[in-house]
């Protein structure tokens, strides 16, 4: 029979993200009068669409066992390869040939482009067995530098008010950013829990061995995860490209660390296996609350950045604390 203060606990641990929030809510709708108004609101919402995106790609990876550190630099790559094919196309000088690209054939090359750098980074972990930690490390490094070389260092600007609608857009008033994170939400929730390929997902994170023996290509599965958060990044990018309407070479530094901290928050274990979209979408909410209101109190940019790495560190403390109890 289960004891009531067991019971408690496990209730706790379930709402604990949520109880988090509104207690957040609170403390900053005390702080600041500008936090708790619908314009304000709204701004949260469309500043975490972005970091929803990512992050959901990096639940998928964090449930396999593994990490991905080079979201933040494909973001950026393909961003700068969406704008600059809509802006400059492709010149071919030998042939003297031009090819131009519309809205749709930019945005398509660059969620292509994504997903396939995800898709490298699978290949290398699975193929060379090379730790996430190392390979996704070496991305980062990879896609910044071609990101610099591809940009020339300079942003790409000036990209056209169809493309404006991505990033700035409204539909009942609604940014259209927020509708583009909650069809990924929902298609990502549809995978994990409606699909053989979402249960071997938990299957490898719980006990890769055991998947194994039970006949789960391993392999196939972890690089489809790296490819399909590959492919989100890039949807990230173009969101905030479309939204400043210029690819800026340092685009989505430290994004990576938003990410990671919202899977945390929501309470995916970071050693596979245990945790769910929908608590990544509480996580990224609240790193979206705490950024915002961190700056309507006028906090300086390096204390957010200690604020928001002591958040990570304390959420690992406690999901490890949690385990242990187990």
């Amino acid at each position: 029979m289960t004891s009531p203060l067991k019971t408690y606990s496990t209730s706790l641990k379930r709402f604990q993200s949520l109880i988090a929030l509104a207690v957040l809510c609170i403390v900053l709708s005390i702080l600041s009068d500008k936090f708790f108004t619908a314009d304000n609101g709204l701004n949260v919402l469309r500043q975490i669409a972005v970091n929803i995106c990512i992050a959901t790609g990096m639940t998928l990876i964090v449930l396999t066992g593994g990490i991905d550190l080079s979201v933040g630099s494909i973001l950026a790559l393909c961003g700068a390869i969406t704008a600059g094919l809509l802006k400059n196309g492709i010149e071919v000088p030998a042939s003297n040939t031009f090819i131009g690209f519309t809205l749709f054939g930019a945005v398509v090359v660059g969620l292509l482009a994504g997903f396939l750098l995800g898709w490298f980074n699978g290949f290398t972990i699975t193929k060379f067995n090379v730790p996430p930690f190392v390979a996704t490390l070496a991305m980062l490094t990879i896609a910044r530098g071609f990101t610099m070389l591809y940009t020339k260092g300079h942003p790409i600007s000036n990209l056209g008010d169809s493309f404006a609608i991505i990033g700035t857009g409204w539909w009942l008033g609604i940014p259209v950013p927020v509708y583009i994170a909650a069809v990924v939400v929902l298609a990502t929730v549809f995978i994990t829990q409606k699909t053989k390929i979402g249960r071997y997902i938990y299957a490898i994170g719980g006990n890769e061995q055991a998947a194994k023996l039970s006949g789960i290509n391993i392999k196939k599965v972890k690089i489809t995860v790296y490819a399909i958060a590959g492919a989100l990044a890039a949807l990230g990018g173009i969101i905030v490209t479309s939204r400043l309407d210029s690819a800026q070479p340092n685009a989505g530094i430290s994004y990576e660390l938003d990410a990671i901290a919202a899977v945390v928050i929501g309470g995916t274990s970071l050693s596979g296996g245990k945790g769910s979209v929908w608590g990544t979408v509480m996580g990224a909410v609240i790193i979206g609350v705490l950024n915002n209101g961190l700056v309507l109190l006028n906090v300086s940019p390096f204390w957010q950045q200690v604020v928001k790495g002591s958040v990570i560190l304390l959420a690992v403390i406690i999901d490890k604390a949690g385990e242990n109890k187990e």
